[in-house]
Parts: structure tokens; C-alpha cells; sequence
């Protein structure tokens, strides 16, 4: 399926019902007096995180949804049927703008977790409730009040563990794909992923993670670059960003030059992300001669300044992954993340 993660709908929640205007009309009961029902509450718009659905696909067809009305009171004192609620399901990690005011409505991060969205009218209120003692008659009803409408832009970021950045044709599907069983597109030319993918990478029984295969950054991106920040704000739900690095790009690029690029692009775009743990990942070493694998990485590392961990590997090859999952499994149990299958 299409990952979509960005959608606009408008939600329109119910009208409540009307009061009624009704007199008590018995062959034996004379002056039977105001008998006039309220209305029942219109329906409200929810939208409910549900764990089964990982894109916004859906509601790039349908744009506008609309909750039940509630009914109009009658006779008897009989009140109106209120008007059933609607309820979206959305994917875990759906946020919820107000389109017109850009008002930030709710962050939907747990499975079941709803948020209500327009709220339902008001129920009429019909003439019985106006009968007193000096107005026994009472022909005054109150109508039901409107729904409301309102239009939302829905964002999704990706929930994982483990997010993967750097620049097209670093490596990072060929990774995500080595280690879990997600699938992603993986070719011997640059291009970038337009989705995000995501993985599951089980290190041993009962002990996994979700890796996160996040689009390729250019330079530009946090100002819109190329996929720009339509992708850049997944990055922040990670626990640990993996910055993979091609020690040998096939057009004799700096590797170093392509690190400060993306780094930019994350300072620029939330300098938050910066603070986040981060480790480098020097891929592809296998397309280099044994002997100048030493050379080259510390090299790399010595130009960037690196103190933080560092792992060396090769996603083609599989070489180094599983103690690069052993160690960032270790990591996010410390953390209080990774889940258990």
C-alpha cells in the first residue's frame, strides 16, 4: 500500500434534534396540558488511533465525513433519538491540526487513543419544560443546535525505535531490509525512498525493535527541498537515529561533506534532533580493499570529530548487523523501548 502521511477532511458533527411543540390531547382528559419532547444530541466526530492501519491513504478519497443529526422530540414527553457518533480510525502516531487556525487538536501515540474532533449540537428543548404556574400553556420550544464543522489537516509520524538518515544511496534500505523482513526498493543507482519503510528486527526471542528506513535528506531539505520536511519530522519519534554514511560512493563524494549535510539539515529543521543519540554507521566497507578498511574509516571519523559510537558494516554483505542490533537492543532496554514479540 501508498504510504500516505499527510491528509485534509472536513468532519461535520450532528445537529441536535428539535424540541416539540405537543398539548395532551385525550377525549377524557381536558386541558391536558404541553407534552412536547426535547430533541436528542447530534452525533460527534472521533478519530481513534488503531494499531492495524499504517497510512492516510483513505482519506485522500473520501474528504469530508458527517456524524448522524439527532432526532426531534414529540408528543408524550417522548424525547429525541440522540444522533450516533462517527468515529475515524486513523494510524497510531496520527497528529490533528485545525486546517483554518492551525491549532494543534491531539496526538493520537497509543492504539485505541481517541481524540473528538467536532462536537455534537445540542438537543432542543420542547414546551414541556416551559410550563410553570403562571404559563400553563407554554408554546415556546428551543430548536436544536448545529454541529461543528471544522476542517483538519492530519499528519502521521512514523513510531519507531530506530530511525535511519543520510543521504541518497547511503545504503539505508539495503540495511533495514538485511535486518528485519521489510522489503523496501533497493537498486545499484541513486535514488531515495519516497515512503518511509518499517521493520521489525528481532536480535533473539522475545527481544525486537522497529527500524524506521526514513527518506533520503538533501541539501535544502528543512527548507523543502526535495522531499524535504514532509519526511524530516518523522525523525523526531526515534529513540536512536543510526546516520549511515557510504564509505565508498560511487561518485568519489566526501563522505565527511555528506555527514555535515545532513547534520545541517537536522539542526535547521528542530536543533532537539542534534541532542538525540546518534550513532554512525560506515556502510559498504565491503567495496573496499581489506587493508584500507582501517584507513579509511578512522580517517572519516578523525575529519568529523566523531565521539560517539561507531559501527562498521556492510548491509550487502551483512556484515557487522547483528552486533549493530545487539547493541541498539541493549540501548532501547535501557531506555524503557523495543518490543516484545
Amino acid at each position: 500500500m501508498k504510504f500516505v502521511d499527510e491528509a485534509k477532511i472536513t468532519v461535520e458533527a450532528g445537529k441536535g434534534g428539535n424540541g416539540a411543540c405537543s398539548f395532551l390531547r385525550l377525549k377524557f382528559v381536558p386541558f391536558g396540558g404541553p407534552d412536547g419532547g426535547n430533541g436528542g444530541d447530534g452525533g460527534s466526530v472521533f478519530l481513534r488511533a488503531d494499531e492495524s492501519i499504517n497510512t492516510l491513504v483513505d482519506f485522500r478519497y473520501i474528504h469530508h465525513y458527517k456524524a448522524d443529526n439527532g432526532e426531534g422530540g414529540s408528543g408524550s414527553n417522548c424525547a429525541g433519538k440522540a444522533g450516533e457518533d462517527l468515529y475515524l480510525r486513523v494510524p497510531v502516531g496520527t497528529m490533528i491540526y485545525d486546517d483554518d487556525t492551525d491549532e494543534f487538536i491531539a496526538d493520537l501515540t497509543k492504539n485505541g487513543e481517541s481524540a473528538c474532533v467536532a462536537k455534537g449540537g445540542r438537543h432542543g428543548v420542547g414546551n414541556a419544560a416551559f410550563k410553570s404556574s403562571t404559563n400553563r400553556s407554554p408554546r415556546r420550544t428551543i430548536p436544536g443546535g448545529d454541529g461543528e464543522v471544522r476542517r483538519l489537516r492530519l499528519e502521521l509520524k512514523v513510531l519507531a525505535d530506530v530511525g535511519l538518515v543520510g543521504l541518497p544511496n547511503a545504503g539505508k534500505s539495503t540495511l533495514i531490509s538485511a535486518m528485519s523482513s521489510a522489503r523496501p526498493k533497493v537498486a545499484d543507482y541513486p535514488f531515495t525512498t519516497l515512503h518511509p519503510n518499517l521493520g521489525v528486527v528481532s536480535v533473539s526471542k522475545y527481544r525486537s525493535f522497529v527500524m524506521a528506513d526514513l527518506p533520503g535528506l538533501i541539501e535544502g531539505a528543512a527548507e523543502g527541498a526535495g522531499l524535504g520536511i514532509r519526511f524530516l519530522k518523522h525523525v523526531s519519534r526515534t529513540v536512536l537515529l543510526f546516520h549511515v554514511l557510504d564509505v565508498a560512493p560511487m561518485d568519489e563524494s566526501d563522505p565527511v561533506e555528506s555527514f555535515i549535510t545532513i547534520s545541517n539539515e537536522l539542526e535547521k529543521f528542530n536543533p532537539d534532533l542534534l541532542e538525540k543519540e546518534r550513532w554512525l554507521i560506515l556502510n559498504k566497507i565491503d567495496l573496499l580493499p581489506p587493508e584500507e578498511v582501517d584507513a579509511r574509516c578512522e580517517d572519516i571519523v578523525k575529519r568529523i570529530g566523531w565521539n560517539a559510537k561507531v559501527f562498521r558494516i556492510s548491509g550487502l554483505a551483512k556484515e557487522g548487523l547483528d552486533y549493530l542490533g545487539q547493541e541498539a537492543m541493549n540501548y532501547l532496554e535501557g531506555q524503557g523501548r523495543g518490543e516484545d514479540w
